[in-house]
């Protein structure tokens, strides 16, 4: 029969084990020029580690240093420990509804899905967006609230340009049915016979 201090002394190196099985870290470096991107955490007390930073496919952060994290021991061996997340309470969006989703920056910028189906985007100096063709599909109107529009090539529409005075449609019409006093006979002249297509 096995007694309490044979128990003890037989579990000890098992909940040693299940205690360092996951941790709470510091990340003070990065490294994301491999694969996996790396983060240097400070552990337990003079516990320094390089691991491997296990991320979601298709999203990628780099934390900045005093950044939280996460680790778990592998297998339960200290010798393998890999990060599962790394969080930054600093910059956290705070604030959000029940339900709604942040992308965010420590610098501000921000994607937020909000209730409603609201989406916001918010970046301090510019959005750049690239690809061979944008489609920007609007049921009902798109503002453009700046002082000014720039196009480097062509801009065709298919209805009408209006701007505070009138619209183009309106312009082909004046000039197209215009007419002025003859500089002979003081009568009116003809309509152009070259219309504004």
């Amino acid at each position: 029969m096995v007694n309490g201090r044979e128990t003890t002394k037989l579990l000890s190196p098992l909940w040693r084990r299940l205690r360092l099985l996951i941790s709470r870290a510091v990340v003070t470096r990065t490294d994301s020029a491999k694969g996996l991107q790396i983060l240097q955490l400070d552990l337990l007390r003079d516990e320094t580690r390089e691991v491997e930073h296990i991320e979601p496919y298709g999203f990628t952060a780099r934390p900045l240093q005093g950044a939280e994290a996460i680790a778990a021991a592998v297998g339960g061996a200290r010798g393998h420990l890999v990060a599962l997340l790394a969080t930054d309470r600093r910059y956290r969006k705070k604030g959000l509804a029940e339900g709604e989703v942040a992308l965010y920056t420590d610098e501000g910028d921000e994607l937020v899905f909000k209730r409603g189906r609201i989406v916001r985007l918010n970046a301090g100096s510019a959005v750049e967006v690239t690809a061979p063709k944008v489609t920007i599909t609007a049921s009902t109107s798109i503002t453009l609230a700046t002082p000014d529009v720039f196009a480097t090539g062509n801009i065709k529409a298919q209805g009408d340009i209006s701007d505070s005075t009138g619209s183009m449609q309106g312009m082909r019409d004046t000039y197209n049915g215009h007419d002025h006093d003859e500089n002979d006979s003081s009568g009116p002249t003809e309509a152009p016979n070259q219309e504004m297509s």
